[in-house]
């Protein structure tokens, strides 16, 4: 008999104007950077769905009551949970938590990396389905687009400095530090500040071609 699956954890925001993706703003405006993080969680989950992963959940923050979180619930058939926590470190470590009490293991990624793909997160959930305590994705900036485990750890997401550019260095170090047995992904490259944007007309221009009204207030 099978091992019961794993789950994909996606973290987002509320695609609020003014609240998300606020270096983008500069460039694009409140709605238009709203507008991009709302065509960025759905190219996320429609990666997501074309995974391995038979659960995906969609971890929001401040609440889950935004319309569009609503439809995407309906529309792509996901579950819909709150971020608890007073910063990253806790709202992370609240999900893994949660997470690893109903699955044997549990991948958490962002929704700001556009070349996260399908086949990655395939490699994602090989690496835990076949034993490995965790897997790690770093981005180019210094942090990560995606950190699987199948293990709970106290410390593994506290005390790091979430704003530095070696956050993912600082939990390459604590992954060894507990004795787990991990791999480590690509390398890829997210979507944050007004240099991005260029980048992602260029590799990705369907992504931030069809910005228009913001529909959903």
């Amino acid at each position: 008999m099978n091992e019961p699956d794993g789950v994909l954890i996606i973290f987002t925001r509320s695609p609020i104007p003014g609240q998300t993706k606020t270096r983008l703003i500069s460039s694009l405006g409140e709605e238009g950077a709203a507008q991009l993080h709302i065509s960025l969680i759905k190219h996320t989950l429609k990666m997501a769905l074309r995974s391995q992963f038979c659960n995906v959940e969609l971890w929001c923050t401040p609440s889950i009551d935004h319309p569009f979180l609503k439809d995407c619930s309906y529309k792509f058939a996901v579950k819909l949970c709150v971020q608890e926590g007073e910063d990253l470190g806790q709202r992370m470590h609240h999900a893994m938590q949660s997470a690893l009490t109903r699955y044997p293991f549990a991948v958490i990624v962002g929704s700001d990396c556009p070349l996260m793909s399908t086949d990655i997160l395939n490699k994602a959930y090989t690496v835990l389905q076949e034993g490995k305590d965790a897997v790690l994705g770093g981005s180019e900036d210094g942090g990560y687009y995606l950190l699987g485990a199948r293990k709970h750890h106290p410390d593994l997401f506290s005390g790091i400095q979430w704003h530095s550019h070696d956050v993912i260095e600082q939990t390459r170090q604590r992954l060894d530090s507990f004795g787990w047995y991990w791999d480590e992904l690509q390398r890829l490259w997210d979507v944050d500040i007004p240099e991005d944007i260029e980048k992602l007309k260029r590799i990705m221009p369907e992504l931030i071609s069809n910005l228009g009204t913001y529909s959903y207030r």
